[in-house]
Formats: structure tokens, sequence, C-alpha cells
């Protein structure tokens, strides 16, 4: 499978029965799965949203959003316990052309990507627990054989 680096958005290949080995990318050698979501912006989203095969959970918040903080820790928590999805985050603030070309309309977001498309989406902070219910039932299947 094809991962893309958090840092360099160098594309790597990557077989899935090594993703619990720590893959690192090649070019920088940083983690490919690193244990929080990463921050992406209107340079980075599409390739590192876009061009890896492994599905993308990215958070739409702001500082100032309650909820937003409030899920942070979550997100953290289900990010170093899943290795079937990659997790990210947007500053709305910040990116407000990305929020717009996701109609973010309340905060926080959670938009499921893979190779590119939105796939599911969720508004409002929820429970580790329930984050990962709506995962299982969210990503798209995976053959098999081919999981992690």
């Amino acid at each position: 499978m094809q991962l893309v680096c958090p840092d360099c958005l160098t594309v790597n290949r990557v077989a899935r029965g090594r993703l619990k080995d720590g893959p690192v990318c090649g070019k920088c050698r940083k983690s490919l799965l690193p244990p929080a979501p990463v921050a992406l912006d209107q340079r980075s989203f599409d390739r590192y949203a876009g061009a890896g095969d492994m599905p993308v959970l990215v958070d739409f918040w702001a500082g100032w959003c309650g909820p937003c903080r409030m899920l942070a820790p979550v997100l953290e928590e289900v990010a170093r316990r899943r290795l079937d999805v990659r997790f990210a985050k947007v500053d709305t603030e910040a990116e407000p052309a990305l929020a717009a070309r996701f109609a973010i309309l309340s905060l926080p977001t959670l938009v499921l990507m893979h190779r590119g498309r939105e796939v599911a989406r969720l508004s409002g902070a929820v429970s580790a627990g329930a984050l990962m219910k709506w995962l299982d039932q969210s990503l798209p299947p995976v053959p098999a054989g081919d999981r992690p």
C-alpha cells in the first residue's frame, strides 16, 4: 500500500503486514503513522488525504471551540489504537478555504476521506468508543487478506 509521509509528503510503499512495525519515510526517516493527528494546510491537504491508500479522518476544528478541545484527546487516543486509518486536523480559522470547500457548518466536524473523496461525516464531540464504532461502520471495506 502507499502512505504519504506527514512531514515531507513523499509517497512511500509499505506492506500492510508491516504497519505494526512502525514504518518510516524512505526520504526523511520520520514516522509514517504518527501517534497523533497531523496538522494539514491548503498545500498539504490534497497530497496527504488523496495520494495514499489508507483512509484519513480529518478533524475540522478551531481553537475557540470548546467541543473541539474536548475531542482532541479522544482523537489522539483513537489514533494510537487504530492502524487502519490515519488522522489529521485542519484549523478552520487558519484554513478557511478548506473549511469552505468541505462546507463545514459546525465544529468539530470529522470527515472520513478515502483516496481524496469524502466517504462519511460526523459532527460534534464524541467519546472514543463512539468514534471507534462509527469508524467500524464507515470505513471502506478492505479485502480479508489485506488487513493490517
